[in-house]
Formats: C-alpha cells, sequence, structure tokens
C-alpha cells in the first residue's frame, strides 16, 4: 500500500471517529456486547426512539464502523478447543512470496487470524484445532506446504488468559 493511500484511510477513519457522538458510541458498546438484541431493546438501552435508533445503527454500517454481525462460538463446543501461536520466517522478502504465502494461509485448516508482523517473524498466525493430535496432522499436511516457508515455530496455549472482540468506545 502507497503512503498516500495509508494516509488518506487513516484519515478517512478518524474523521468517522470523530463523528460519533455518546449515542453511536453507546449503541457501538451495546452491540458489541451483544449483536443479537432487538432494535427495540438497543433504542431503550441508549434512549432513543426504535426508528431513531436503527436510523443510527444503519448510518453506522454505511460508515464502515460495523462490518456485520456474529455469533461467536465456544471453541471447545465446536471441537477447537486448542489454540496455537505460529510464528512463520519466508525465506525471501520479495512482494511475490508475500502474496504466495498470504493466499495459501487463508485456506489453512482452523487459521483464525494471520498477521504480517515486524520482528523476528514475518507473520504470526492463530490456528484453532481439537488438539495436539489434530494440530500434528494439520502439521504435516498443511503447515509444512505453505509456500516461501524458511522456518515455522509454533506456540501452544496453555491457558487463554483475555479473548475479547470488544473495542474500547
Amino acid at each position: 500500500m502507497n503512503a498516500t493511500k495509508f494516509r488518506s484511510e487513516a484519515t478517512r477513519d478518524e474523521s468517522a471517529l470523530q463523528q460519533l457522538d455518546r449515542i453511536d458510541r453507546a449503541i457501538l458498546r451495546q452491540l458489541q456486547s451483544d449483536a443479537s438484541i432487538s432494535n427495540v431493546s438497543l433504542a431503550a438501552k441508549v434512549n432513543l426512539s426504535a426508528p431513531a435508533c436503527l436510523r443510527r445503527v444503519e448510518r453506522l454500517k454505511e460508515m464502515g464502523l460495523i462490518r456485520g454481525l456474529v455469533a461467536l462460538l465456544d471453541p471447545k463446543a465446536v471441537g477447537a478447543g486448542m489454540l496455537v501461536v505460529i510464528g512463520v520466517v519466508l525465506d525471501r522478502s520479495t512482494p511475490e512470496s508475500f502474496a504466495a504465502f498470504e493466499k495459501a494461509a487463508q485456506k489453512v485448516v482452523g487459521c483464525m487470524e494471520c498477521h504480517v508482523v515486524t520482528g523476528e517473524f514475518d507473520y504470526f498466525m492463530l490456528v484453532r484445532t481439537k488438539d495436539s493430535d489434530s494440530f500434528n496432522r494439520l502439521h504435516a499436511e498443511q503447515l509444512l506446504y505453505l509456500p516461501g516457508v524458511r522456518q515455522i515455530r509454533t506456540f501452544m496455549v496453555l491457558k487463554e488468559i483475555l479473548s475479547t472482540t470488544k473495542f474500547p468506545i
């Protein structure tokens, strides 16, 4: 991404945040806690009429502040109780090698997140699997075949202290 495009996106994002009043922020906080709340209940919690609340929610969606509404599943209940953090180092730092890795990483079963990072690694991936045996299979069948990878270091999470989807608004 070129610097001009990055600056224009950052300016747009800052401007969207500046347009929020206390009611918009209250709506966003409520929806982060329970997106299944009815519009009538949401309106009551933020002291608005239902039609005014619905208009605000639609405006927040149009502004791109609300990307979607999802159900958060219990990882253990769906057979994905083990969380693994994976550090990846590529053998080359070219746009082509990054693009090939990123395309392949999106297809890794159980990959919840993949981030380009600075420092010792090029990427960090968060992968969920059932257990260590299923992770070993995933490692042998998919991770070892990711393109352009020089090194993979895995860190099995022993205990999740904090995992949230809520932003401070």
